[in-house]
């Protein structure tokens, strides 16, 4: 139901039409094996000039199925793009980098990550949402009542596509947990208190503070307010003295 949603989403948007890759085949997989499973979805499509995605999930947050679903596909990829225009057979982007912005030029087809600074996407239009908001997949039909179900009489447009793995011909032993190297064997929630977090004023308050702390308290975070930039040398002090710190200032001067 939440993919199918999406579809909807995007048919508000302007999209033309859409299609829900699912199969109980498919469940357990990891980046190596959801890219598999989408670069075999996109070459039953066959005909396409850019395949778009996120840059990353929200919860494996590894940024990995875009790239390579590129490389499966044999495709050009930019990532972190946060405009993208067509013109004669080429995009032209302007991707996020660490210190700002570049604009690169790729020939079609080509896959696009897009960063999450990218300018909101078009917004739902009222026509459309009257038009498709009873649109359903296949496996949504199924729990309709009959008063639902008679809303979809005459309206092709109503019914989604859902493809399985066997539509795109996929390979059963790289999809799913059998094509995942990676296993997830279980999933802790850390939740930071208080006691675990530790705010100082200045980078000498806080060499003193970590040094008198040597290894006796291993501190999730340590947060140092100070509008001076951190030399590498108090950096590493800190680090040294206090192993658990994880961030202390964006500023940092002095030889890398």
């Amino acid at each position: 139901p939440r993919a199918a949603e999406v579809i909807r989403e995007g048919l508000y948007r302007g999209a033309d039409t859409g299609i829900v890759l699912t199969d109980r085949a498919l469940g357990g997989a990891d980046t190596l094996a959801t890219s598999y499973s989408l670069a075999a979805a996109v070459r039953h499509l066959k005909d396409f000039d850019i395949i778009i995605g996120g840059r990353q999930a929200i919860d494996g947050d590894t940024a990995q199925v875009g790239p390579q679903i590129a490389e499966k596909l044999g495709l050009p990829q930019v990532t972190y793009a946060e405009e993208v225009t067509v013109k004669d057979g080429k995009a032209t982007i302007k991707r996020r980098i660490e210190k700002g912005s570049e604009t690169v030029e790729a020939p079609l087809p080509l896959v696009v990550t897009v960063n999450g600074s990218a300018a909101p996407c078009r917004p739902r239009n009222a026509r459309l949402i009257q038009k498709f908001k009873y649109a359903v997949t296949p496996s949504e039909k199924a729990a309709l009542t009959e008063e639902q179900a008679a809303r979809l009489v005459g309206r092709d447009y109503l019914n989604l596509m859902e493809w399985s793995a066997a539509d795109v011909e996929a390979d059963p032993t790289q999809i799913g947990l059998n094509g995942s190297p990676t296993k997830v064997k279980t999933i802790v929630n850390v939740v930071f208190t208080a006691k675990e977090s530790k705010q100082l004023d200045g980078a000498d308050e806080a060499v003193r503070w970590c040094r008198e702390q040597g290894n006796a308290k291993i501190w999730a975070e340590l947060k140092i307010n100070t509008d001076m930039p951190i030399t590498v040398e108090q950096l590493k002090i800190m680090r040294e003295a206090c192993p658990g710190v994880v961030s202390v200032h964006p500023q940092i001067t002095g030889d890398e």
